[in-house]
């Protein structure tokens, strides 16, 4: 049977409609707007047969997750290792220099150089390495098949559906925001995970070959200014922004590059 992983990105704090940088657990609470897209996103998935409803250490993301997992009759199970990405030293800051910084180290780890860490924060093999044993664990513990969802942040979900999904590659990951409530649903069959649905926009088929030049593993040699030229080509087709920010927790501050953003007030 498949196992279908339900990645929903938590709902809005007042961090985040305001644009600045909050990765820490236990972190802001939702606000009034963040507490009605999680009721939203609970009536939104409340005919998926969830079997489990997991969720980070940080408060957005449990405060989400037990709006959906009332709604099933489940219990939250709160998790190690699946909250966002540690921003160190932009902690708290909200200015282009610091989301600048920020474009540049997620463009690189979707390109697969995932080394490269964050001034003063994680790398992207530091996410991999405490997120993906998690996945892991949640795979093995549904073997028989199940549909589960799982509350976290979205860069983080970027990053691992980039990792993961053999239909996902870099420039779909950095061109492709996950808002506030938004989910991207991965499902593993004897080939692996593949991408299923990114928050109601199309992926390519599953297992289908990466076309980008990123399709080396992570850590590999995949040309970061390059995946960089072909997402801002990506972005003017879209008719996205061109300059702009990163994801706010992290994600939320990216928002900002659209013109307009599917949440509404929240870019």
């Amino acid at each position: 049977m498949t196992v279908r992983l339900v990645l929903i990105r938590h709902a809005q704090t007042d961090a985040n409609a305001r644009h600045v940088l909050d990765s820490r657990p236990p972190g802001a609470p939702l606000n009034a707007e963040g507490r009605r897209q999680a009721r939203e996103l609970a009536r939104r998935l409340a005919g998926e047969p969830l079997a489990a409803v997991y969720a980070s250490v940080a408060t957005r993301a449990q405060q989400t997750a037990r709006e959906l997992a009332g709604a099933h009759g489940l219990p939250v199970v709160v998790l190690e290792g699946v909250h966002e990405v540690d921003v160190g030293d932009l902690e708290g800051r909200s200015d282009p220099a610091a989301t600048e910084q920020l474009i540049g180290a997620y463009r690189a780890w979707h390109a697969g150089n995932v080394e490269i860490p964050v001034p003063g924060g994680e790398s992207g093999r530091d996410v991999l390495d405490r997120f993906l044993p998690v996945v892991e664990k949640i795979r093995a513990d549904h073997a028989g098949g199940a549909t589960v969802a799982l509350v976290s942040h979205s860069a983080a979900i970027r990053l691992v559906a980039r990792t993961l999904a053999s239909n996902v590659d870099a420039l779909f990951a950095d061109a492709h925001l996950v808002p506030n409530a938004g989910a991207v649903v991965l499902e593993l069959d004897g080939a692996g995970w593949h991408c299923v649905s990114w928050d109601g926009v199309a992926t390519r088929p599953p297992h289908s070959p990466r076309t980008d030049l990123a399709a080396a593993p992570p850590g590999g040699g995949a040309d970061p200014g390059e995946v960089q030229r072909q997402t801002q080509q990506t972005r003017e087709q879209q008719g996205l922004g061109v300059e702009g920010v990163p994801d706010g927790d992290l994600e939320e501050v990216e928002q900002q590059r659209q013109g307009e953003d599917r949440c509404g007030n929240e870019g």
